[in-house]
């Protein structure tokens, strides 16, 4: 195969050749004959099929060529994977597959960096492998967990932390307090328009839809995405903004958020209940009967409501 190392920029006269065994690492294969069928052996236990060479199983290179071509087809788009299987594994996937079809094999690869865990490999030894699971169990929220992962362009090591859990949490604060301002601007539905909202929300856009353009730069579009926050919360807040430029910035979020997804559709209607307690809490409040009020707020933090009391009366959320 004569393309062989155009994936990973390996030429075959620099390999050195190592001794052919039953391991499938490549360090000990021959370079220009790695193994596409493994001799059974017993530590392979019930996993072999019988052929007229004797009982073998693929090697780990072929199986992936196997289940590739048969759901996707003899080429296709997008094929990934971590940036340990660009040599050999990726590589030789290229040369099997090619070679058995004549047809390019896969038109994109991407390949992404290793995930560490406060600078270090993450390891059940070291105490610092954590599993989805586990960090959902501790009360982290997953879509701060879902920010982190995309913060990180996937051609960079990602470095997890759980101050950066915090900040990527924080992050998400930001975008859910500046969707709350954009809806009570859309709800008090002021008349006009203003330009400067209108630019501030395009040129957001626009920069978002560039870096995801640049090979996935997700860290560049989002830093797009606070710029325009920031531009509108400053217009905002000292000229307020009409309902139609507000729904016009929220369209603008919705759109950013259908890519990026770390903002969750929130429920809009409250239990009779719970807004019971609420009117009840601006009553206590008003006599300032402050004890009563705090109260009421602790029961609804209970039930999973978040206060916010301002000069306009007081605004309600669900917690994150």
């Amino acid at each position: 195969f004569p393309d062989y190392g155009k994936l990973s920029g390996k030429k075959p006269e620099q390999l050195i050749a190592g001794a052919r065994v039953r391991h499938d690492e490549y360090e000990k294969e021959q370079w220009a004959d790695f193994a596409l069928w493994k001799a059974w052996d017993p530590e392979d236990g019930d996993v072999y099929w019988d052929t007229p060479l004797g009982r073998g199983r693929p090697g780990w290179h072929i199986e992936c060529s196997a289940m590739s071509m048969k759901y996707l087809g003899e080429t296709f788009d997008i094929h990934t994977g971590g940036e340990d299987n660009i040599f050999p594994h990726h590589e030789n996937e290229i040369a099997q597959s090619e070679a058995a079809t004549g047809k390019m094999f896969v038109k994109y690869w991407l390949h992404c960096a290793h995930l560490i865990v406060e600078g270090k490999k993450m390891s059940k030894s070291l105490g610092n492998f954590y599993t989805l699971r586990d960090l959902l169990e501790k009360g982290y929220n997953p879509m701060a967990i879902r920010y982190l992962l995309l913060a990180t362009h996937y051609r960079q090591k990602l470095n997890f932390t759980f101050d950066g859990l915090a900040a990527a949490q924080s992050a998400i604060d930001r975008l859910e307090e500046y969707r709350d301002m954009l809806e009570e601007f859309s709800e008090k539905n002021a008349p006009g328009t203003d330009r400067k909202v209108r630019d501030a929300v395009d040129e957001g856009l626009k920069g978002f839809e560039e870096d995801m353009d640049d090979d996935l730069n997700i860290s560049g579009a989002l830093g797009s995405v606070f710029e325009m926050v920031r531009a509108v919360n400053r217009i905002a807040s000292v000229d307020g903004i009409s309902g139609a430029d507000a729904d016009y910035a929220l369209d603008a979020l919705n759109r950013i958020n259908s890519v990026i997804a770390v903002l969750r559709e929130r429920r809009r209607e409250l239990p009779p209940e719970i807004e019971q307690l609420i009117k009840e809490r601006e009553a206590a409040r008003k006599r300032k009967d402050f004890a009563t009020a705090d109260r009421i707020r602790d029961k609804l933090a209970e039930m999973g409501i978040e206060l916010k009391d301002t000069p306009e009366g007081t605004k309600w959320r669900w917690k994150k």
